[in-house]
């Protein structure tokens, strides 16, 4: 399964922002890598900004470049607002509403789960990180996996109800979506409109 494997805190600082989750050394150093990182000019051309806001929500989301064009490429050719469908498609996988639920701590521990077949969609197994959950379908983790330390530690004082598209029973850990997130209910600090702009080039 191809996924970024990289120094995440490395990628974290190029952005300035904690795109993987806490990180203690970005509180410290929230300023970009390498010798010069914190004498860098500032200045960077309108190409180099929208190329930017892309490769931080493929971060974000663990999408490789292929993967995220495929996603782009379906959205234009929906009805309705580009940017706004290409952040719901992404939001939508599998490993990142294994994520929203609070199932696991990271969107990259979510999809270790998916991947080695501890979570469940309407009670069968699906090991596809990206498989596209649709309204009305049931997130859950499989039964004898429940028992597991990095669920139980990761869904401890959680709050369900930090998302209003996600509906969560603790009886039987299982997440429903209610319907496609909105705009407003996706809080990832990502300009949208500038990765349209860049593939519109």
């Amino acid at each position: 399964m191809a996924r970024y494997t990289g120094p995440k805190t490395r990628i974290a600082r190029k952005f300035g922002e904690a795109i993987f989750g806490a990180d203690k050394v970005l509180s410290k150093k929230n300023y970009p890598p390498g010798q010069h990182g914190n004498n860098r000019r500032k200045k960077t051309s309108e190409y180099g900004v929208m190329l930017a806001e892309k490769q931080k929500a493929k971060y974000t989301y663990g999408v490789l470049e292929k993967q995220f064009r495929n996603l782009f490429e379906k959205a234009a050719s929906a009805n309705g607002i580009t940017g706004e469908i290409l952040l719901q498609s992404l939001e939508c996988r599998l490993d990142n509403v294994v994520f929203r639920l609070g199932i696991a701590p990271t969107r990259a521990a979510a999809r270790q789960l998916v991947g080695h077949k501890h979570i469940t969609v309407d009670g069968k197994v699906v090991n596809i990180p990206s498989y596209s959950v649709k309204p009305g379908q049931l997130v859950g983790v499989r039964e004898r996996s429940k028992s597991l330390e990095v669920i139980g530690s990761a869904l401890a004082g959680f709050n369900h109800s930090k998302y209003p598209w996600l509906e969560w029973d603790e009886n039987s850990k299982t997440g429903k979506m209610l319907h496609i997130p909105e705009r407003a209910d996706i809080p990832e600090n990502i300009k949208e409109h500038l990765i349209v702009e860049l593939y519109s080039k």
